[in-house]
């Protein structure tokens, strides 16, 4: 089975503290039904992308941190989870349930298996 990165993405500044009972839930719930079919391999939540440290290498060797994320953008991963799935449809319907439940876009991408064909700039 392949797997699958299911991605919560949050708008910047987004306060995982004003989360309803109702959100939290449901996403309880789908955590359930995903381990019942055995697709979930893990799921989390990150914190504040504001909290985030990006790490950046330097022509000279040196690794440059700063404070924040990798990328200015009005949206960020909230959370994700990590799922075996038969194929890209069945890991599409857990994202569509995960829409409903997370009450947030998700992106449904699938992990890379094997190494792409070498190309002659190799």
């Amino acid at each position: 089975m392949a797997q699958y990165l299911i991605a919560i993405h949050h708008p910047d500044g987004y306060d995982g503290s004003t989360e309803s009972k109702a959100m939290v839930r449901d996403i309880s719930a789908l955590n359930e039904e995903m381990d019942a079919a055995g697709a979930r391999i893990f799921a989390g939540g990150l914190t504040a992308a504001s909290s985030a440290k990006s790490l950046r290498a330097q022509a000279n060797g040196e690794v440059l941190m700063t404070d924040g994320p990798y990328l200015e953008t009005k949206e960020h991963i909230g959370g994700f989870w990590i799922l075996e799935a038969a194929d890209l449809d069945e890991a599409l319907a857990w994202g569509r349930k995960a829409v409903v439940a997370c009450r947030a876009p998700v992106e449904v991408r699938a992990f890379f298996r094997g190494r792409p064909e070498t190309t002659e700039r190799e």
